[in-house]
C-alpha cells in the first residue's frame, strides 16, 4: 500500500496550530510511525481543524491572494509548466498570465502572515526537524486543466487544498534515494545529483504511479524524492508547508566548520593553491597537511552528541 487515506465527515474542533490539525483525525504518533518520512499520506474532509488556515482572508481566492501580495509572483511558463522554467511578474501581470493558462507560485507566504509563521514553527517542532531546516509556506494557483510537470523535490511537502480540485500522481523514485537536489523530467540533471543518482531518469511519470484527488479540505503529504505531477479541475488554490530538511552530511559539515573556525590556522586564507608558482602550491599543501593531521587526531573524540550540540544548541 503506497499511501494511507483517512476520512472524517464530522471532525472535532482543533484550534491549535500544528501537524495534528492537518492530519486529523489521525494521531501524530501514528503518522510518525506509519508514514513519516517515506510514505505518502492523504486525509480528506478536514473542517474545523484547519479553520484558522482556511479562514485567512488572503486564502479565499486568487484575487484575494493577489490583492494582499506585496512581492513578485512566480509564473510557470507553458514550455515546461514548472519552476524550472519561470519568470517573476507583478501581481497585475500575474493575473493576466493566469488567464492565459499559466500556473502561479507565491513563495514564502509566511512573510505576510503571523498565523502561517506559527503553523510552520509548530509543524517543525512536531516533526523534530533540525534547527537548520528551511521552512516556508507556498501558495500555488493552477488554471483549469493545467498542472505541474513531472518532477521530484529534495524537500517534503504538506499540501492543503483550498479551492478547486487537483489530481496528483505520485510514484516512488527508483533512481535515487534522499536526493539533495530537485529534478524535472526532460530538464538537465544537476551535477551533484548526477554524481550519485542511477541515470538516466525516466522520460515520463513511472508506470507504477498512484492517483490522489484533492478537494477543498484535503491534505496530502509528499515525501522527499517522490515523482509527482498534477492537473487542476477548475481554478485551484493550494497551500504548501514545505521543509528543506538538512541531511546528516549537512549537519556534520556545519558542525565541522564551526569547530575548524575556532583555529586561526584554519581561518587562514587559502593562498597559492591554484598558483602557477610550484613553491607556493607546495607551501599551501604542507600547511593543509599539518591541519589535516591535527584533525585526524581530534576526530576520534567526536560524538553524535557533540555534533548535535553544535547544530541544535
Amino acid at each position: 500500500v503506497m499511501g494511507m487515506c483517512y476520512n472524517s465527515a464530522m471532525p472535532k474542533t482543533i484550534s491549535k496550530a500544528g501537524l495534528s490539525a492537518l492530519i486529523h483525525p489521525h494521531a501524530l504518533d501514528e503518522f510518525l510511525a506509519d508514514s513519516w518520512p517515506e510514505k505518502p499520506f492523504v486525509v480528506h474532509d478536514l473542517g474545523q481543524s484547519i479553520a484558522p488556515l482556511s479562514s485567512l482572508p488572503f486564502l479565499q481566492s486568487l484575487d484575494a491572494m493577489l490583492a494582499a501580495w506585496p512581492y513578485p509572483v512566480q509564473a510557470h511558463l507553458p514550455d515546461v509548466a514548472d519552476e524550472a522554467s519561470s519568470i517573476d511578474a507583478t501581481t497585475a501581470d500575474a493575473k493576466k498570465l493566469f488567464a492565459n493558462h499559466m500556473g502561479l507560485l507565491f513563495n514564502q507566504v509566511d512573510r505576510i502572515s503571523p498565523v502561517l509563521t506559527d503553523w510552520l514553527k509548530a509543524i517543525h517542532a512536531d516533526l523534530g526537524l533540525p534547527a537548520m531546516t528551511y521552512s516556508r509556506c507556498m501558495v500555488y494557483a493552477t488554471p483549469d486543466g493545467k498542472g505541474t510537470a513531472p518532477h521530484f523535490d529534495q524537500n517534503v511537502n504538506f499540501v492543503l487544498q483550498l479551492t478547486g480540485t487537483k489530481k496528483w500522481w505520485l510514484a516512488k523514485n527508483e533512481n535515487v534515494t534522499s536526493p539533495s537536489e530537485r529534478h524535472t523530467i526532460g530538464q538537465p540533471v544537476n551535477p551533484e545529483l548526477a554524481s550519485y543518482a542511477d541515470l538516466p531518469f525516466p522520460k515520463e511519470m513511472p508506470a507504477k504511479k498512484k492517483a490522489f484527488i484533492l478537494k477543498p479540505g484535503s491534505l496530502l503529504f509528499v515525501p522527499q524524492g517522490y515523482w509527482h505531477s498534477t492537473e487542476a479541475k477548475g481554478e485551484a488554490l493550494s497551500l504548501n508547508f514545505t521543509f528543506n530538511q538538512p541531511s546528516y552530511a549537512d549537519l556534520f559539515t556545519a558542525a565541522l566548520r564551526s569547530r575548524l573556525l575556532l583555529s586561526p590556522a584554519w581561518r587562514d586564507l587559502a593562498d597559492g593553491v591554484s598558483s602557477g608558482d610550484k613553491n607556493r602550491r607546495e607551501m599551501a599543501e604542507e600547511h593543509l597537511d599539518v591541519l589535516l593531521q591535527e584533525l585526524i587526531l581530534d576526530m576520534p573524540e567526536w560524538t553524535a552528541s557533540d555534533i548535535f550540540g553544535a547544530t541544535e544548541g
